[in-house]
């Protein structure tokens, strides 16, 4: 059973005990990515997560390291479009110290403008990393078309140019409107002790301050839909397509899930046995939501010979076409709802699993779901809602393609 708490500076706190494990996992999550930047810092959220590992004012950067590899633990971070989470997971007789490193990081790093430079350069790297992964590319190339003209379209990592662009002085000046306590939440699960636990958080915690400027904007996404192809010299063509998706806590989300499962979210869906199955026409097919305060989509993927791709993409027509018209057998929807539930009930027989659930709920949705209103949101998804589902997703005057490949722009 998950608690929640608030302390005096506004820093929300979320646990979940679990007294039969041995682990516990932390999670710091600010309410700060992609989504909250302009053309001119770019990746700046990205930034700030890879210094917080470059050194405090009493630890260097391998000592950080050092002292989690030490006790046997793991420590990493990731960058989204909406926020950014720095993450350890311990022997629970180490909480304190995972709490101690933790608040380390968020307060005392030293941006060293020498570190700055050197993870610049680093960064560069990831980014021709990303470059060389036409697959990877394929989809934030999806994601920059459809959101072309809405901050969710910023690519995580920024582009070179404003990567270059990005200062000290800017890094600092976002750590102080975002990096607040009033834009955060602390999550753990584990076994603990919940007495010393909270004295532990706030001991380490209790001195964040809060921005009483903070101004969060919701609006709904601009979508762009339009048609992009990108020369790369590759054996393979990559190719997504984009459809207009939900907003987090929408009535459709979960019929969405439900829907995106048996169109090409399994390997027993229906674009994945008419496709790769049937016709051998690729090894990878598969579709995905992805769910934003403020909007989603729902992404077809293939990667293919560059021969095949564009019967790919009239099989892919044909299927939604049959959907369209036909919705789906009440077998396919049961199916999908016992897979669904099968896998979110897997996903959480680990701490940071938990860890991980509950703090991006309260961060994004300042509420969290039970397992059990989870399990029955899915359940309680009907064929109804899924004619609804079909009825406004699948607009092919709506939809973007973008794709990846060498000298041969599809026909779309």
């Amino acid at each position: 059973m998950y608690k929640r708490y608030t302390l005096e500076n506004g820093l929300r706190v979320v646990t979940e005990h679990i007294p039969y494990v041995k682990s516990i996992s932390i999670g710091v999550w600010i309410e700060a990515g992609a989504q909250n930047e302009s053309s001119l810092n770019n990746g700046i959220s990205h930034f700030i997560e890879h210094m917080l590992f470059k050194g405090t004012e009493k630890r260097s950067a391998k000592d950080i390291a050092e002292v989690i590899d030490s006790i046997g633990g793991q420590m990493n971070a990731f960058t989204s479009k909406e926020c950014t989470c720095y993450y350890t997971k311990v022997l629970d007789s180490h909480y304190n110290l995972a709490l101690d490193v933790l608040a380390d990081m968020v307060f005392h790093s030293k941006f060293d403008p020498t570190e700055i430079e050197k993870e610049r350069s680093v960064i560069l790297e990831e980014i021709n990393m990303y470059e060389d992964s036409p697959e990877d590319l394929v989809h934030d190339i999806a994601s920059q078309t459809l959101f072309k003209n809405d901050p969710l379209g910023m690519p995580i990592l920024g582009t070179k140019e404003t990567l270059n662009n990005i200062t000290r002085e800017m890094i600092l000046d976002y750590i102080k409107e975002y990096y607040v306590s009033n834009n955060a939440v602390l999550s753990i699960a584990g076994n603990f002790n919940e007495t010393t636990l909270l004295e532990e958080i706030q001991r380490q915690f209790g001195i964040w301050t809060p921005n009483n400027q903070l101004k969060k904007v919701k609006k709904p996404a601009d979508f762009n839909f339009e048609n992009i192809y990108k020369n790369k010299d590759i054996e393979q063509t990559h190719i997504c397509m984009a459809f207009k998706g939900f907003e987090l806590d929408n009535e459709n989300t979960y019929p969405l899930l439900v829907l995106n499962n048996i169109l090409g979210g399994s390997m027993s869906s229906r674009l994945f046995q008419s496709i790769r199955e049937e016709r051998g026409l690729a090894y990878s097919i598969y579709s995905y939501p992805s769910v934003y305060k403020n909007g989603g989509n729902l992404v077809i993927y293939a990667g293919a010979n560059p021969n095949q791709v564009e019967e790919i993409i009239r099989i892919v027509r044909e299927e939604i076409n049959e959907i369209v018209t036909n919705s789906i057998s009440d077998e396919e929807l049961n199916k999908s709802k016992e897979q669904l539930k099968g896998n979110y009930i897997l996903g959480l027989e680990s701490t940071s699993g938990r860890m991980t659930s509950i703090g991006k709920s309260e961060l994004l949705l300042n509420r969290i779901y039970s397992p059990k209103e989870i399990l029955d949101k899915i359940e309680s998804v009907k064929s109804a809602d899924i004619e609804r589902i079909i009825q406004k997703v699948f607009n092919f005057a709506e939809m973007s393609i973008t794709a990846v490949g060498k000298n041969n722009p599809i026909k779309i």
